[in-house]
């Protein structure tokens, strides 16, 4: 059992993030198996943006330089795998006509206005708000965020159902059940270490994330894997606006 859920812990840091993570040996677990520890994959994603900006800190740059450095490494730790996916829902909600033209744009690797656009605010909006953070934002905030935005991916892959037939939104798709309660209860542990910001940091998270969901829903009719890109992208800098706030 223990030797199951290493693999599909393994097999969740394979799939979002870049970082070394070994071989899987046969009989390796499927997408849908490993969406539990989506959340559990966005722990050394927080870390290194931590890390990141507080060398940066230390070495004497200024406050946004050392923001801007910490949200680049958090992107280039996961091969940008979720800002690629805001720029492509982005553009395919944005110049997409209909439900079949929104889906042939997302599938398109070029980015357009939108994408850009979308880029710039979620990048630009991260950065300030890390930047607003006196000595740099505290290592249990990065753990925070790169937890339940990673879960509020995991929640809309279980409300709305596949928009494709293929793709890593019908592959991992499927009902929440116990997939979301190893996240949810780490989530809840660094909540109550970081203190009453969490809640409505997480509340922030939540309503950006059904955003998302609903109007993914109403243009394509459910989720993909640009969909899921999105929600995390959007969760995170709403959880990093509200932090900041407090």
């Amino acid at each position: 059992m223990i030797r199951t859920r290493l693999a599909e812990l393994q097999l969740a840091v394979m799939l979002l993030t870049r970082l070394p993570a070994g071989r899987l040996t046969d009989p390796a677990p499927t997408l849908a198996q490993a969406r539990w520890a989506y959340p559990l994959a966005g722990l050394p994603i927080g870390a290194i943006g931590w890390a990141a900006q507080g060398l940066a800190i230390t070495a004497g740059l200024p406050a946004l330089a050392a923001a801007l450095l910490a949200v680049g490494a958090m992107a280039l730790a996961t091969g940008a795998l979720h800002h690629d996916g805001l720029a492509d829902l982005a553009d395919g909600l944005g110049g997409g006509r209909d439900r079949a033209h929104c889906l042939e744009i997302m599938r398109d690797s070029r980015i357009g206005s939108y994408g850009v656009l979308a880029l710039i605010l979620a990048v630009g909006l991260e950065a300030s708000a890390l930047a607003g953070f006196d000595r740099g934002a505290p290592l249990l905030a990065f753990l925070f965020l790169s937890v339940t935005s990673r879960l509020a991916m995991l929640g809309v892959s279980a409300w709305l159902p596949a928009a494709r037939t293929d793709g890593l939104g019908q592959s991992a798709g499927g009902g929440l059940g116990r997939a979301g309660l190893a996240g949810a209860a780490l989530a809840v542990g660094l909540g109550l270490a970081l203190g009453p910001a969490a809640l409505a940091s997480a509340l922030v998270q939540a309503l950006a994330a059904a955003a998302v969901a609903h109007r993914a829903m109403r243009r394509i009719g459910g989720q993909t894997g640009d969909v899921l890109g999105a929600v995390q992208r959007v969760a995170e800098v709403g959880g990093w606006l509200s932090l900041v706030a407090f």
